[in-house]
């Protein structure tokens, strides 16, 4: 049997994090789909397909990873996918119960979806889309934070 794991996020941008984690999923998972969220209630920096696009660029050296966007239930997209496991990543113990809650209803709404939760490697784990966004429109440098691609595209947006 294939074993898919979805990894869904807004990835606005996509970060070193997010990279560190999508690898090493890579490995545990015959497949794994990086799903962009619509996320409608927010106001991304990059469109959807935008955030689709920067995913996929800085994940194509994984032949077994495949982004996509979605704008539908998470566990529904899950299913329609024939994903056996959501994939969260989290940064820190406040992160945990929000995502435990959010684990407890996608069991809920689908038993045979597991949750899986994966830590970044400490270098990561204080890196945000949020702050990288606020670093890069002060003017900072995102460099370490964000693959050169990516730097490219908050450099575009900023100016």
């Amino acid at each position: 049997m294939t074993t898919i794991a979805v990894y869904p996020g807004t990835f606005d941008p996509v970060t070193n994090g997010h990279i560190d984690l999508i690898e090493r999923a890579s490995r545990l998972f015959d497949k794994v789909i990086v799903a962009v969220a619509a996320n409608p209630g927010k106001s991304p920096m990059f469109s959807q397909v935008e955030r689709v696009g920067l995913a996929t660029s800085v994940v194509a050296h994984l032949d077994n990873v495949e982004v996509c966007g979605f704008d539908t239930l998470l566990v529904d997209y899950a299913q329609q996918r024939g994903a056996q496991v959501i994939l969260r990543g989290l940064r820190a113990v406040s992160d945990f119960e929000y995502e435990f809650q959010l684990a407890g209803m996608n069991r809920r709404l689908a038993p045979r979806v597991e949750t899986m939760f994966l830590t970044p490697a400490e270098t990561y784990s204080y890196i945000s889309s949020s702050l990288v966004k606020e670093i890069a429109r002060l003017g900072g440098d995102v460099t370490e934070f964000v693959h050169t691609d990516v730097m490219a595209a908050l450099t575009d947006r900023i100016r």
